[in-house]
């Protein structure tokens, strides 16, 4: 008697979206169930494990590097993967999501890489999820094109050699996808946008003389780059692809990760590309796990935490140590700036910062940065050409200058910033902003002349959560309460009727999210990620 087939992904709770069945064969169906049945056991052992760390970081508001993998961090032999062509020049990266006209904005950019996000950037409804896969796909075909509707615009990419080379964001592990089940269990996120992905494109991608290339988000130990590892030496098997074709650059964005470079990078090694530092994400993670650590680990206004701090500096230059040890890619972080059609002077302050910001990281011997808007582009590139001249990329210089102590990394009381009022406001203002967007499936969102993203969020309800537990007094005079925090809410969604209208504000989910923030930024038992219970109210 034949074994009985392996059950079949079942389309859940979703509407018929156009072109569809290009993206959900029946082939590309079976290879993610096949991911799924492979690998979402031990995503959830992982899972499990962070929250184990978290409680150990509770008990003794420390971390450290790992005495269990020393000998790794000690052996000096051991390098990454050689830069594929394609990958081994990325002096300017711009980041956003794979709507049709973002999709060939980025490509057109003038940028060396487009980050394609379907992870912070995306809100993760039925339709960014599937359209955003055949929008990637159309474009490596040549067969994209868009006319904004509103201004009668058309966008077209320009020739081959002039695009950005796609790295591809799959969503973090901690999100599932309700739309796509096997036997009544959602598939994870990552495993979905990773496996329709790779499935359709990897080897078209070849064929183009490029090559899958992942960022791989929200990573908290070695043990999740390894089993990323195993995904990929999968993935490449059953397509029938080279091992090592995948390539996967590791946001260190969480506290954890960031005293797991070298283990990360050594566990990816035959797929590593480079490590990139994520700033908002990492400021979030900091906050969530030492968020009871006492007032020594309260973080300021978030605009008060600058690359310049002492404790970013530990990170950064860490990292760039760390990759050029390893012959890997450093990349630097996000420049937020969207610039104002109306206010010249606005633009000019701003690009003068975000020069200094990319001057800094270039001299630091990053090999690129991120921007989140074309026009920040050649800012960007001016920075990197000034140092890098005709090179790709600076990883000769081996920053071994660079010592940075355990400690360093969580030195947060080396800040003489407080948090502020204004900051409360802050915080409470784009939260609020940014989550209505969220809920209407807008994941990348332009607030106060910053392009802001899950991130963002995060880092806002974070410190609120914070400020308030932490028994925070502001210049002021006033204390962090819930209902301080109420009272402000209240204000801002008061202030925001005011700007749109009513019947603007009646169409939006400005009370849901509204509610939603009150709600992550108040419970006492704190949501890990606020997009858990946010993604339940998508629709």
């Amino acid at each position: 008697m034949s074994a009985p087939a392996p059950s079949t992904l079942a389309i859940v709770d979703a509407e018929p979206l156009p072109r569809q069945d290009e993206v959900l064969t029946d082939a590309a169906l079976a290879f993610v169930a096949e991911l799924h049945r492979q690998f979402t056991p031990r995503r959830n052992e992982l899972l499990a494990r962070r929250g184990e760390r978290r409680a150990e970081i509770a008990r003794t508001s420390t971390l450290d590097f790992l005495p269990e993998t020393a000998a790794v961090r000690a052996d000096d032999s051991w390098k990454v993967a050689p830069a594929p062509a394609a990958l081994n020049d990325r002096r300017v990266e711009i980041t956003g999501p794979t709507d049709r006209k973002m999709t060939i904005n980025a490509l057109n950019s003038g940028a060396k890489v487009w980050l394609a996000d379907f992870e912070d950037a995306s809100a993760p409804t039925w339709e960014n999820v599937v359209l955003g896969q055949l929008n990637l796909s159309d474009a490596y075909e040549r067969r994209i094109d868009f006319t904004d509707p509103r201004s009668g615009k058309s966008y077209a990419l320009k020739s081959a050699d002039e695009l950005a080379t796609v790295v591809m964001r799959p969503r973090g592990w901690h999100l599932e996808e309700r739309h796509l089940q096997l036997d009544g269990v959602s598939v994870p996120g990552a495993l979905v946008d990773f496996g329709l992905y790779f499935f359709h494109n990897a080897q078209r991608l070849i064929d183009l003389g490029k090559g899958p290339y992942f960022y791989l988000p929200k990573t908290e130990s070695h043990l999740e780059a390894r089993l990323w590892n195993d995904i990929f030496v999968f993935a490449q098997d059953y397509v029938g692809i080279p091992q090592g074709t995948v390539r996967a650059t590791v946001l260190i964005e969480t506290i954890t990760a960031a005293y797991e470079m070298e283990e990360i990078l050594y566990e990816l090694r035959d797929h590593a590309a480079g490590l990139n530092a994520g700033r908002w994400d990492y400021l979030f993670s900091i906050v969530k796990n030492f968020r009871d650590g006492g007032a020594k680990f309260v973080l300021p206004d978030r605009n008060a935490v600058t690359m310049t701090a002492p404790f970013m500096r530990a990170y950064t230059e860490l990292l760039v140590r760390t990759c050029h040890k390893r012959g890997a890619h450093a990349i630097g972080g996000m420049a937020a700036f969207i610039p104002s059609r109306r206010d010249a002077e606005v633009n000019k302050v701003a690009f003068e910062k975000v020069k200094a910001d990319k001057d800094r990281e270039a001299n630091d011997g990053f090999d690129g940065s991120w921007v989140a808007h074309p026009d920040l582009v050649p800012i960007a590139l001016a920075s990197f050409d000034a140092v890098l001249g005709e090179k790709p990329n600076q990883k000769d210089r081996l920053r071994e200058d660079v010592s940075v102590a355990p400690g360093d990394l969580i030195a947060i009381d080396s800040l003489d910033a407080r948090p502020t009022y204004d900051g409360l406001r802050n915080a409470v203002a784009v939260g609020i902003r940014y989550i209505e967007a969220w809920l209407r499936g807008l994941g990348a969102v332009a607030i106060f002349n910053l392009m802001e993203d899950a991130a963002t969020a995060e880092i806002s309800r974070s410190q609120i959560w914070q400020w308030i537990n932490a028994d925070v007094v502001f210049e002021n005079g006033e204390h962090a309460t819930a209902d301080l925090t109420r009272k402000v809410a209240a204000e801002e969604l008061a202030a925001i009727r005011e700007e749109i209208g009513e019947e603007t504000f009646t169409a939006g989910k400005w009370q849901q999210a509204h509610d939603l923030l009150l709600q992550v930024s108040l419970d006492q038992d704190y949501a890990d990620f606020l997009t858990l219970p946010a993604y339940e109210q998508l629709r």
